[in-house]
């Protein structure tokens, strides 16, 4: 075999969304922050993020984290997270993912029946308990950065659907949440194709009409991802196709999303603290969410999230770049 290029890495899935753990190849990222690597990675190193995302090593629907050394002392490792769309500031099935891959490796000094890791992320410090059984992780809750709702009841205006009503909010990313019904199309995976182009365009419209930036850091700003809500779905049991950019599902439940979702139905005045949130996937997996304090970020009340789900180690690989590869960063179709 030849190689210029090596990458290590343990692969899983959170309730069905792929997280490729990548834990040693990529070096060490400059930057004094988490943050400050995500931007040096996103200007100077995003051949790494194609070449490990992009097919034929991954699909269209990959997503990843790089594992780093910590850049402040209270956090155990730090987490750069990529995917086909970019390198997110935070991600909430890819931390579900890290935390199982490194209680199950030994990556970390695993106690049991909870073991607690301190992530670095570029959206700030992450806190995760795993429940470990038997040295198997069984189940992760997060405890994720504040989350917010930005506003609500703003109208977009396509040209498929007409005047859209959505809310926006923020769980580590920007989430438009809009009521599937509202388009007419039903809450159905033979009905993905519609549901897919219904979220693309009210992402496009948003970010060309009312393009969303926190209110804390301007640098993380745009909506990439579109909440569609399934009719019924309420402040207890929440079912939902994730549509992200550039045109893929989110599998999982989405951990920044059901933060967003929650921060968004606590204004409505409809989850109050301390009380479980049901939200289901676009293929019937869930995870389980609480509001366990409140704050404030950037002037804006905000609310503490935690996020409760489950990763599987599907594999691990080395993956290799043979100097005469012709898609030595990969390719999208």
């Amino acid at each position: 075999m030849r190689s210029d290029r090596v990458f290590h890495a343990v692969d899983s899935h959170t309730e069905g969304m792929p997280t490729r753990v990548i834990t040693g190849g990529a070096g060490v990222i400059p930057g004094a922050t988490m943050f400050d690597r995500r931007r040096h990675f996103m200007a100077h190193l995003d051949h790494i993020r194609r070449f490990l995302m992009n097919e034929p090593r991954g699909h269209s629907a990959m997503s990843g984290a790089i594992l780093q050394p910590p850049t402040r002392p209270d956090a155990d490792w730090g987490v750069l997270f990529i995917e086909t769309s970019g390198c997110l500031p935070m991600c909430g099935h890819g931390t579900i993912g890290v935390a199982t891959v490194l209680v199950e490796t030994g990556m970390v000094a695993v106690q049991e029946p909870v073991t607690t890791i301190r992530l670095d992320t570029p959206a700030g410090l992450v806190v995760v308990d795993v429940a470990v059984e038997a040295g198997a992780a069984r189940g992760v809750t997060l405890r994720n950065v504040p989350s917010f709702t930005l506003a609500l009841d703003r109208t977009v205006k396509t040209a498929a659907f007409g005047d859209i009503g959505y809310d926006m909010a923020f769980g580590g990313n920007f989430y438009a949440i809009v009521d599937l019904g509202d388009l007419g199309i039903p809450f159905d995976r033979a009905h993905k194709n519609r549901i897919m182009d219904a979220g693309l365009a009210i992402m496009a419209a948003i970010n060309e009409q009312a393009r969303p930036v926190h209110p804390g850091n301007p640098e993380i700003s745009g909506c990439h991802h579109v909440y569609l809500a399934a009719p019924g779905s309420d402040a207890h049991h929440s079912r939902h196709a994730m549509v992200i950019h550039p045109g893929m599902f989110d599998r999982s439940p989405c951990g920044t999303g059901t933060s967003a979702r929650m921060a968004q139905l606590h204004t409505r005045g409809l989850l109050p603290l301390h009380t479980d949130f049901r939200n289901e996937s676009f293929i019937g997996t869930h995870f389980t969410g609480r509001l366990v304090e409140e704050t404030t970020v950037g002037g804006l009340p905000a609310v503490v999230p935690t996020v409760t789900g489950r990763a599987w180690i599907t594999g691990t690989a080395q993956y290799l770049r043979d100097p005469d590869d012709p898609f030595p960063e990969g390719f999208e179709l």
